[in-house]
C-alpha cells in the first residue's frame, strides 16, 4: 500500500484512543477496567462467575483479577455455533514491590522490587517511576491504585565511578534495580501507608497488595511526521485495546444479532511470565467460559465438540519490527515495518501457532479489512519467542493463529510502533470477528 493510501485509510482517532488507554492502564487491572468501561459503553454488561448464567443474545464480560473475557450472543446463536476468538495478554514486564516492601542503605530509603518478565534492566535506569496495581482489603474488597507521579528512581552509577561501562553494562539484579524514594533511616510501613493514604484508606485496612512500577512519561507520537508512536506497555496493550475497539465494533453494527459465529475477546495475565496462573492463558478461565456459554444454551457435550471444531483464534500479540542498527539478527527474507500493517508470526517449531490453514483464515481477514500485512518468522541463529498462541491450542485444541503489530524495543520500559499500525490491526481483528 503507497504513502498516500495509506494515509487516507490511517484513522488517528483510534491512535489518540490507544494513547489514553496507555495512560489509565498502568496495571493488568487497571487495563481490565479501562477494556471493561469501552465495552459498557457497547451496550455490554458484567457478569459474575459465581452466577447463573442465561442465553440471552447481548454482550457479557467477566473480570478475574487481571484477565478479561468478553463475548457477544447473537440472537440466532445454536448450542453449536463456533467461535471466533482474539486472545491477548494484559500483562508487561516491569518491576513489582516485594512483600518487605520498606528497605534502603547508606541514608537513602529505598522501595524493594523483584523482577517480572523479561525485563531489559538498562532501560528502567533514571525514570522517574510511579506506582499503580490493588490493594487487598480486610472486608474482601479490592481497591485499584494508580500514582501518576515521580516517586520512585533507580539510579545509575556516574560514569567517573564506571569507566567501562559503555565497554558492557552488567548490573546485579538484586543490588543494582533497587529504587530510591527518599532520605533518611528505613521506615517500616512507610510505603503502603502512603500508598493506602494516597487510596482515600488507612494503612490498618490494607491486608496485601499487588504494586508495580511505571514510566510517568506519557505516550506520545514521534518523529517529524508523527508517523511513530512511542509508548510504555505496548506489548500487549496495544492489542488489548485494538481487540475491545473490535468487538465493541462488531457488536454494535448492522446486522451483529445475525453474526455467524460467537465474537469472543480473551485477555489473559502472566503471559510474560508463563501463563501458569488463574488468570493465565494455561488457565481453564476460556474453556469454562466457551463451555458454560454452550450449556446456557441447552448444548450437549456433543454440541461442544462441533462448537470447537469450527473455532478460530487470533492470539494478537506484539513482534519485532527490522531494526536498522542490528538488521543481521533479523531473518533476511523477512524484514517488517512500522505502518506495513499486522504482522503474521509463524514458527515451525510451534513457539507460535500459525499454519498454512491459519495463514489463509489471516489473509482473508486482512483481505476483508482491506489492510496490508506482513510476514515474520525468527532468523534461524536466534530462538524465537512465544505468546499465548500454541498454548490456547493446545489447551482447547482449536485452530490458532499467531499474529501482532511490528514494534522496536520489545520489553523495554518505552517501546516503539508504527502510528497507524494499531488502526490496521483493530480493523483486521474486526474483519475476523465478523466472520
Amino acid at each position: 500500500m503507497s504513502t498516500a493510501a495509506r494515509q487516507a485509510f490511517f484513522d488517528r482517532t483510534h491512535t489518540d484512543d490507544l494513547i489514553a488507554f496507555l495512560g489509565t492502564s498502568p496495571s493488568p487491572y487497571h487495563a481490565v477496567a479501562s477494556a471493561a468501561e469501552r465495552l459498557e459503553k457497547a451496550g455490554f454488561r458484567q457478569v459474575a462467575e459465581t452466577d447463573a448464567w442465561d442465553d440471552a443474545a447481548g454482550g457479557r464480560y467477566l473480570i478475574r483479577g487481571g484477565a478479561l473475557i468478553a463475548w457477544y450472543l447473537p440472537r440466532g446463536a445454536g448450542p453449536a455455533t463456533p467461535f471466533r476468538i482474539v486472545g491477548t495478554h494484559t500483562d508487561s514486564p516491569n518491576l513489582r514491590v516485594k512483600p518487605v516492601p520498606d528497605t534502603g542503605s547508606e541514608g537513602w530509603r529505598q522501595v524493594a522490587v523483584e523482577i517480572y518478565g523479561g525485563v531489559p534492566l538498562n532501560t528502567w535506569l533514571d525514570r522517574d517511576l510511579g506506582l499503580s496495581g490493588r490493594l487487598a482489603l480486610k472486608d474482601g474488597t479490592v481497591r485499584l491504585v494508580q500514582l501518576d507521579e515521580p516517586l520512585l528512581r533507580v539510579p545509575q552509577l556516574a560514569i567517573h565511578l564506571d569507566r567501562q561501562v559503555n565497554e558492557g553494562m552488567k548490573l546485579d539484579k538484586q543490588r543494582h534495580l533497587t529504587p530510591i524514594w527518599g532520605l533518611g533511616p528505613v521506615d517500616e510501613g512507610a510505603l503502603i501507608s502512603y500508598v493506602a493514604e494516597r487510596a482515600g484508606l488507612a494503612a490498618a485496612d490494607v491486608a496485601g497488595w499487588d504494586l508495580m512500577t511505571h514510566d510517568v512519561q506519557p505516550a506520545s507520537y514521534l518523529g517529524r511526521d508523527r508517523e511513530l508512536l512511542a509508548a510504555p506497555r505496548l506489548d500487549n496493550l496495544l492489542s488489548v485495546h485494538a481487540a475491545t475497539a473490535a468487538l465493541a465494533a462488531v457488536a454494535t453494527a448492522d446486522g451483529a444479532a445475525d453474526l455467524p459465529y460467537i465474537p469472543v475477546l480473551a485477555a489473559f495475565d502472566h503471559e510474560e511470565t508463563g501463563s501458569e496462573s488463574d488468570t493465565g492463558a494455561q488457565s481453564p478461565l476460556l474453556g469454562n467460559v466457551l463451555d458454560r456459554t454452550i450449556h446456557a444454551r441447552g448444548g450437549t457435550t456433543e454440541d461442544r465438540a462441533r462448537a470447537l471444531a469450527g473455532t478460530v483464534c487470533l492470539s494478537s500479540d506484539m513482534g519485532h519490527a527490522v531494526h536498522p542498527n542490528y538488521s543481521e539478527r533479523h531473518e533476511p527474507g523477512h524484514h517488517p515495518m512500522p505502518n506495513g500493517g499486522p504482522i503474521l508470526k509463524v514458527n515451525v517449531n510451534n513457539r507460535y501457532a500459525t499454519d498454512g490453514v491459519g495463514r489463509a483464515v489471516f489473509a482473508a481477514a486482512c483481505e476483508k479489512a482491506g489492510v496490508p500485512w506482513q510476514s515474520f518468522v525468527s532468523n534461524n541463529a536466534m530462538p524465537c519467542g512465544t505468546t499465548i498462541g500454541p498454548i490456547t491450542a493446545a489447551r482447547l485444541g482449536i485452530k490458532t493463529v499467531d499474529c501482532g503489530i511490528a514494534a522496536l524495543s520489545m520489553h523495554s520500559a518505552r517501546e516503539l510502533c508504527g502510528a497507524e499500525d494499531p488502526y490496521l490491526l483493530a480493523s483486521a481483528l474486526k474483519a475476523f470477528l465478523e466472520g
